[in-house]
């Protein structure tokens, strides 16, 4: 099978964060696509972090809090989909489009992915139930699954482990919660995060996420910097980053670029 850049390692996925999107409480109302900042800006952002030598995006609606749970209104996938359209198009040839719909809206994700020809979706919450600021939030891999085989079977899911901005309805061997992630809940990928955004990761938690994950490759999730992405990349696969290369809550070039090249040093 040939190889692509999910084969890569260490794996480098860069997040455009979108700005608030059309029906959230913080958009700035607009007339079209042409000019819309919440547009114009996911292109620029994965331009620069495609420059910069990720192997790929995802594209998130950070923007959008407060969240729904995991039935994001209409207007949201919408404008998801058109924003994945449009970075897809950006993007080089190859490199890798990811799609996550906050806060756990994985079937829209799914969706979008499968329209915008995309390669991955991460879902928060792929199994179990978790107790967050949007209530209870329930896996729903049975659906999504399914739904990837009839849609789009090529779309891997990255699954997270102990999703940051949330608590575990009840404490169980993590160990076992990995090993369901994968064989129960056919996660193709780990994500490890800290408490909250740009949170650091517990070491030794991504040691045991690691240890149990039945060869699935395993990202950082949260909180890599330049200068701990090389301690980092001693126990994953690969790392997702936001929040380090922005400066004044924008992406920077500066940034990205540094951050590549400590990650590539690390191999």
């Amino acid at each position: 099978m040939a190889r692509t850049a999910w084969d890569r390692r260490p794996l480098l996925l860069g997040m455009v964060h979108l700005l608030p999107l059309p029906g959230s409480p913080r958009h700035r109302p607009e007339r079209g696509l042409a000019g819309a900042r919440w547009l114009d800006q996911a292109v620029r952002d994965a331009t620069l972090l495609a420059e910069a030598g990720f192997d790929g995006v995802i594209v998130e609606n950070l923007g959008d809090a407060p969240f729904f749970g995991d039935d994001v209104p209409d207007v949201t996938v919408a404008a998801l989909g058109v924003a994945a359209h449009a970075v897809r198009r950006t993007l080089p040839r190859g490199a890798l489009l990811g799609v996550n719909v906050l806060r756990n809206d994985a079937r829209a994700a799914l969706a979008i992915a499968a329209v915008a020809d995309a390669d991955l979706v991460r879902v928060n919450v792929l199994t179990g139930a978790v107790v967050t600021d949007q209530g209870l939030l329930q896996g729903h891999g049975a659906e999504v699954l399914r739904e990837r085989r009839c849609l789009a079977p090529q779309v891997r899911v990255l699954a997270d482990v102990r999703v940051k901005h949330a608590a575990p309805l009840a404490e169980r061997p993590l160990a076992d919660e990995v090993a369901d992630l994968v064989e129960r809940g056919g996660a193709d990928a780990l994500v490890v995060s800290g408490s909250r955004t740009g949170a650091p990761v517990d070491l030794e938690r991504l040691k045991a996420v690691a240890a149990a994950a039945s060869g699935r490759p395993v990202l950082v999730g949260s909180g890599a910097t330049p200068a701990t992405v090389r301690d980092l990349l001693a126990h994953a696969d690969g790392v997702i980053v936001g929040t380090a290369l922005k400066r004044r809550h924008r992406l920077d070039a500066d940034r990205a670029r540094a951050f590549v090249e400590a990650a590539r040093a690390s191999s």
